[in-house]
């Protein structure tokens, strides 16, 4: 299974992020799954990509050229898929996933899985899409779902498919049973 997943391409400022990011690579890689993310070797990016691939795990980064221009790109992958920008990016990490996981990140990654938060309240997608709330980062997210359903531009029914899971045990309950 390609588990996709969004995050940002700094470290941040908390400890804890970087041991989640540790874990959740090293799940990745040993479970037989495949990490499909934005290619970077910089902050929790490459953090991630280098969990997955010590833990024996393939790896797939999907890289707009100006990143590529910038030499920011890993060069340990198992494939690179080299885009013409961030919107071609975007739709082919959604081609190649099988599920989503938005891990704490900025506005890079809110545009992500906002694009498949989207697609999945049209029905365009099936696949699961796991905000990662660790310590709490996404409940702001959570509320405005939650606001929209209480205001009628959304509803139960357009959000099925969209998780929040506030640790490594929970996403991997949601990836088991899909």
């Amino acid at each position: 299974m390609n588990i996709t997943v969004y995050l940002g391409a700094s470290d941040g400022n908390d400890k804890t992020f970087k041991r989640a990011i540790k874990e959740l690579g090293t799940w990745i890689g040993i479970s037989g799954n495949t990490l499909v993310y934005g290619g970077s070797k910089t902050g929790l990016m490459g953090k991630l990509a280098d969990s997955v691939l010590n833990a024996g795990g393939k790896v797939i980064g999907v890289e707009p050229q100006f990143f590529i221009d910038a030499k920011v790109q890993h060069e340990g992958l198992t494939e690179l898929f080299i885009t013409k920008d961030m919107s071609e990016r975007r739709t082919k990490m959604i081609e190649l996933g099988d599920v989503f996981v938005a891990f704490p990140g900025g506005t890079g990654t809110l545009e992500e899985v906002s694009e498949v938060m989207c697609k999945i309240s049209m029905k365009q997608l099936n696949n699961p899409c796991i905000l990662y709330n660790l310590d709490g980062y996404y409940n702001s997210l959570k509320e405005l779902l939650n606001h929209m359903i209480e205001k009628e531009f959304s509803s139960k029914q357009r959000q099925e498919g969209i998780f929040f899971a506030d640790n490594l045990e929970d996403i991997k309950q949601i990836v088991n049973n899909i």
